[in-house]
């Protein structure tokens, strides 16, 4: 124990109000997604399935289908989540893709818009025409592979979802598992959790461009969410046995016999671009670029990072035609990519070094 803390000092607290539900309000909630017409034959089923679920809840069955760890982790007899368990074997294969030198150049594109005409809006967002004009400069290289990650999907698709992050970090870095195992959560009907995809998209990307509106100052809600759930990968703990789960002690206790806080993603490199309307583009371009630097992700070049607004207090209604219009904002798009694409490229060859990456941290966190 470091001189000054004391055992008491590593016990949780506790104190939040409950959040359990009784049976009555449970089932009612449970019942709220069955209000189209069609399930009305469906009453006696649906009483059966929904005694099945209060149950689950009932007993707080988290992870109803695990496996023994085995000896790759420290309590090789801990029962692990096979969802996490999968989770994990996809950013195994996903690391390996990115490492392999005869593979091609690998490019994860992230549209942080909500916006889309399959939705509400009934129209696509600017966000993503940027990333069309970014994955068309990219895919002229040869030898690269480009993703799109559509974040509207969020809002505009059935059962896609990230859910929030719960701040484990907080608690004890070793409680923060890589990959998350927070979710699924069976019991409280937290599933279809998008984020066990979008870690390996991550971890197999060699270059990230990030596009996102401002919304109130701020990245959008779709973007703040997998930024929030991507703690995990700056020194989260990639063996949840040696926690045994989410004891809030035991991981305490590790992270204080010394942790290393384990750079999931350092070295892939990075681009940003920000447009708005009216305010905040520099302070969320900025805010996102220090985001992506301190969990040790390399700034591809100045051109790379791009903050700009389109048709300037002009009507929202006249917004896509203002950004036709605007041929420099679509060029610097393009110049970022040129940019990424360049960074990368020079980084397999060797050629590309970024200054002081060699050196000790003075403080990890």
């Amino acid at each position: 124990m470091p001189d000054g803390n004391t055992s008491d000092d590593l016990e949780p607290r506790k104190g939040s109000p409950g959040a359990r539900l009784e049976e009555h309000e449970f089932k009612k909630r449970f019942l709220d997604q069955f209000k189209d017409d069609a399930y009305i034959p469906l009453k006696a089923e649906l009483a059966k399935i929904t005694a099945a679920a209060w149950d689950a809840y009932r007993h707080s069955r988290k992870s109803p289908h695990t496996r023994k760890a085995g000896a790759a982790f420290a309590d090789p007899d801990y029962d692990l989540a096979t969802d996490w368990l999968n989770a994990r074997g996809a950013i195994l294969k996903a690391q390996a893709r990115h490492q392999d030198q005869a593979g091609p150049m690998r490019f994860l594109l992230i549209s942080g818009s909500s916006r889309s005409e399959h939705t509400c809006p009934g129209e696509i967002s600017k966000t993503y025409r940027m990333v069309e004009i970014a994955r068309a400069i990219l895919v002229q290289a040869p030898h690269v592979n480009v993703e799109v990650l559509d974040l509207s999907r969020i809002a505009a698709e059935y059962g896609r979802q990230i859910h929030p992050c719960k701040a484990c970090f907080s608690t004890s870095a070793a409680l923060c598992h890589w990959p998350c195992s927070c979710y699924p959560n069976y019991s409280l009907g937290q599933i279809h959790d998008w984020m066990n995809d979008i870690y390996a998209m991550w971890v197999e990307a060699h270059g990230i461009m990030i596009v996102t509106p401002v919304n109130w100052y701020q990245t959008s809600s779709p973007l703040k969410l997998m930024i929030d759930r991507l703690v995990c990968a700056d020194g989260g703990n990639p063996d949840p046995t040696s926690t045994h789960g989410k004891h809030a002690r035991e991981a305490k206790e590790l992270e204080m016999r010394g942790w290393d806080y384990p750079k999931h993603l350092a070295g892939r490199l990075f681009s940003v671009i920000v447009h708005g309307d009216t305010e905040g583009a520099e302070n969320v371009r900025r805010s996102v670029s220090d985001w992506l630097k301190s969990m040790d992700l390399v700034p591809a070049g100045a051109l790379a990072e791009v903050d700009g607004y389109i048709g300037y207090f002009e009507p929202y209604a006249t917004s896509h035609a203002a950004f036709e219009r605007d041929e420099a904002i679509q060029e610097e798009v393009r110049n970022a990519a040129r940019t990424l694409l360049e960074a990368v490229a020079a980084k397999r060859d060797g050629r590309q070094v970024a200054a002081g990456s060699r050196l000790t941290p003075a403080r990890k966190k």
